[in-house]
């Protein structure tokens, strides 16, 4: 596995600018791209890409292998000759900074279905590639198309409350209920295709300039999903569309009555009998489309926390063994010694360490963890070694500036303990901790875009466990100016995280 020493900008798609409401991979994304390569960056660091459902969460999605739709570009289906110049100017205006959900998936939809309307009379143009696209994935394709189509038909609800025939597929029901809305299933193949091939040109365009994707797989799936749908005795669901059991974390000091978060785990026996198929088929899609794979809630490979699935909350639960060494041993032996980054936070065991290095990936470092008294020392820079990811902080946490403003009011013994630790006693401490995440030895540094651009809380992409206002940051171009690219490029020369242009030593070269 290749973690040669570099530099990195964590930032999903949806916080790209751009005139849609919403961030997608067109051409901004291609902007974007250019500014790692000017300001020496090697990663792109990206959420799950797969089409989110109730509350936009990019970690609970409609599928494991689709693809978001409202990342799919307009200005690009306009230049396929799938939209025309109306379509794009009477676009309205929306809020440039920050996603409205509501009306975002709405507008999207609309032209979505307008240039499938068109692809239909045009399809010829794209017969080759759609073929292809369409051989490539149908062990995942048409099953999630039905499931959206079959989703639609009954106005969104989760598919256990369906028509039982098409629910719990009976007998011929998937032929029949397929052939009964195949213009919404044939709907659902061109909106994948169409995210593939607009993905899969950005990607080759980052491969070019020599970036490199992170992409993230969430370690359980979400209950309404394609997934559970058509592979339901893989999970822990019974023959009526009741959990039996369900994914969470016990209590703690933070939360009384533990994390209750409703996904069903997995029947690991029934998956090994078949040499876990359909994770060697996620990861190797997975990898088809990324370059990396943060794997998150990593220890739940080596032990998962099962809590009865009509528990209130996971006060209930009880730790139970997974088979984490014989899935990645068969990962590696059918996909080889794939790049692997393991998601390692919270409360760790031997086991979930062992795990981790046996296959040598590297874990996660977390910066705003490490300070105070009561700070997880493992995090501190002079604790790390070279196979591991540092990160001020994550998707999960208050931006670098927020955090310290926060801790300045309301925790000061943190604040002081940090400026003793990075003997900084000036005005600019999120600037002062990314410089202590570039001279740490940690072969990977990975930065939020929020924290490159030193913003507050109002930036703050997820708050764990509040419904609503999540993920709905988004960047200005103003922002992220040549200064900025200037500005990291020399930070990238100085700490020797630009593989294109550092000296190999001596040393390593023994």
């Amino acid at each position: 596995m290749n973690f040669e020493r570099c530099a990195g900008i964590l930032l999903h798609p949806t916080s790209l600018p751009g005139k849609f409401g919403i961030g997608d991979i067109g051409h901004d994304a291609y902007k974007f791209v250019d500014f790692l390569v000017s300001s020496g960056q090697v990663l792109w660091q990206v959420f799950p890409l797969g089409p989110t459902g109730y509350g936009d969460s990019p970690y609970q999605c409609f599928s494991a292998f689709a693809g978001n739709p409202l990342l799919i570009s307009p200005q690009m289906l306009f230049e396929d000759s799938l939209l025309n110049q109306f379509d794009i100017d009477s676009y309205p205006q929306l809020d440039p900074i920050n996603i409205d959900y509501g009306r975002v998936i709405g507008l999207k939809s609309f032209i979505l279905h307008k240039a499938y309307e068109n692809f239909k009379l045009l399809k010829s143009n794209f017969i080759n590639e759609y073929n292809q696209f369409v051989a490539n994935n149908h062990d995942w394709l048409n099953d999630y198309a039905l499931f959206m189509a079959c989703k639609e038909y009954h106005n969104g609800v989760a598919w256990p409350e369906w028509e039982p025939e098409i629910a719990f597929r009976k007998n011929d029901s998937v032929i029949k209920w397929t052939e009964k809305l195949q213009n919404e299933v044939d709907y659902y193949i061109f909106i994948q295709f169409m995210f593939n091939k607009q993905w899969m040109q950005l990607k080759e365009y980052a491969s070019l300039k020599g970036v490199k994707i992170v992409g993230d797989l969430p370690i359980f799936i979400a209950f309404d999903s394609a997934d559970s749908w058509s592979n339901r005795e893989q999970f822990t669901i019974d023959e009526n569309g009741k959990l039996l059991t369900c994914a969470g974390v016990p209590p703690d000091y933070f939360s009384p009555t533990g994390q209750l978060w409703g996904n069903p785990l997995y029947k690991w026996d029934v998956m090994e009998k078949d040499n876990f198929l359909w994770w060697q088929k996620r990861f190797s899609k997975l990898f088809e489309i990324v370059d990396y794979v943060r794997v998150d809630h990593f220890r739940g490979f080596d032990a998962f926390f099962e809590i009865p699935g009509d528990a209130p909350t996971a006060q209930f639960g009880k730790w139970v063994s997974a088979p984490g060494d014989k899935l990645f041993t068969v990962i590696k032996q059918e996909l080889g010694d794939v790049p692997i980054i393991a998601e390692d936070l919270g409360v760790i065991t031997k086991g979930v360490v062992d795990l981790r290095d046996k296959f040598g990936f590297p874990g996660m470092k977390i910066l705003q963890f490490s300070f105070g008294a009561d700070g997880e020392k493992k995090f501190l820079p002079h604790n790390y070694i070279n196979n591991c990811v540092v990160f001020t902080g994550s998707h999960d946490n208050d931006t670098t500036r927020g955090f310290f403003e926060e801790a300045k009011t309301k925790n000061p013994d943190v604040y002081n303990w940090a400026q003793q630790y990075l003997n900084y006693y000036g005005d600019d401490m999120c600037k002062q901790l990314i410089r202590e995440a570039y001279k740490s030895i940690a072969n990977f540094v990975v930065i939020p875009l929020q924290d490159i651009l030193n913003l507050g809380s109002e930036a703050r992409m997820n708050f764990p466990g509040k419904l609503g206002g999540n993920w709905g940051w988004r960047f200005t171009w103003d922002q992220l100016n040549e200064h900025v690219a200037a500005e990291y490029n020399w930070i990238v020369e100085l700490y020797e995280r630009n593989p294109r242009t550092r000296k190999i030593t001596k040393y390593e070269e023994i």
